[in-house]
């Protein structure tokens, strides 16, 4: 038979080591007290371990939808996640021709189902840590002013970091430039390589890679939407036929427009807007090509080559180079 010591008065004829205490079967003490400290023992931290498995069930259930709406269909390759959003279509052939579209693709649903998993997974740890701090029967109010302290202290300290991941969230979600594109920073240009919440990535011309935090970024220049325009302004000698030397270089572009290797870069015919500049030395005529994204610098170094040649059988001079003023 087992015996468990009881709390009771204090008798003056008892040893000291015993006072205070009685001898009595523990078979009836251990329920009484199980009974009595139930709610501590036992259903509080049934509660609170529950609490905490459903939580981390749940947030293995969103963060798998999440990831299967990320995944390219087996359709079209665009992820689920992105057909709410809208895309550049004009940049959707070149890239695709490229082996770019997948990959821009592919990242922007992978840095949208990043946002997404960490908003459930926040989400769902605070839901679940004020569900326990409710069963500990503890005050939240102390805690939650404790913690709008911490929070405006951390916000004024944070507030680059936080403006570099909310103009990284509106730029991705918004489509302003992916993986693929030639953009302007104003300082620095270059093929975007890779598009996260905090910093862009592009590398220049030089194989320089430039690392820009997209809170600082207040305008960007993206060359790659849509379409692009060849402006090329060819300088010729004064003295020169204007009228011949306009109809050479518009025949030139047609010719071109009309070759098949360059059919499917031309958007447009090509247009001469004649002379935009005049002095003593020579005569500046603009010719103007519309073409597909990503084709306006090499369209553009085969249209001065074929123009120079033009200009060449012609004997048509190029402008001279104007002396400086002293």
């Amino acid at each position: 038979m087992a015996f468990a010591l009881v709390g009771r008065g204090r008798r003056a004829d008892e040893p000291p080591w015993l006072a205070g205490w009685s001898v009595v079967d523990s078979h009836i003490a251990l329920p009484r007290y199980l009974h009595e400290h139930s709610k501590v023992l036992i259903e509080t931290p049934a509660r609170i371990l529950a609490i905490i498995v459903m939580a981390l069930i749940i947030r293995l259930i969103l963060h798998r939808m999440i990831n299967r709406l990320a995944r390219p269909a087996e359709r079209d390759g665009l992820p689920r996640v992105l057909r709410p959003l809208r895309e550049k279509r004009g940049t959707n052939a070149i890239l695709q021709s490229t082996g770019l579209l997948s990959e821009r693709r592919t990242q922007r649903a992978a840095t949208i189902a990043s946002i997404l998993r960490s908003f459930v997974s926040f989400t769902i740890f605070v839901l679940a840590i004020l569900l326990i701090l409710g069963e500990l029967d503890i005050n939240l109010l102390p805690l939650v002013a404790g913690t709008s302290i911490v929070g405006v202290a951390l916000g004024f300290g944070a507030q680059n970091i936080v403006k570099d991941f909310l103009s990284g969230m509106f730029m991705i979600l918004e489509d302003q430039y992916g993986v693929g594109d030639v953009i302007d920073f104003e300082q620095a240009t270059g093929t975007v390589e890779s598009v996260g919440l905090r910093t862009t990535r592009l590398r220049d011309v030089n194989g320089t890679v430039w690392y820009v935090r997209n809170g600082e970024v207040v305008r960007v220049g993206n060359k790659s939407q849509e379409f692009a325009q060849v402006v090329l302004d060819v300088p010729v000698a004064a003295s020169t036929d204007v009228e011949a030397a306009s109809a050479a270089m518009l025949e030139v572009a047609r010719q071109m427009h009309d070759d098949d290797d360059w059919a499917e870069v031309f958007l447009s015919e090509p247009e001469l807007q004649g002379i935009e500049a005049m002095t003593r030395e020579e005569t500046v005529i603009r010719l103007v090509v519309r073409v597909r994204p990503l084709e306006q610098w090499r369209t553009a170094r085969e249209l001065r080559r074929r123009i120079r040649e033009a200009l060449d059988r012609l004997d048509i001079a190029a402008g001279e180079p104007q002396e400086p003023s002293s």
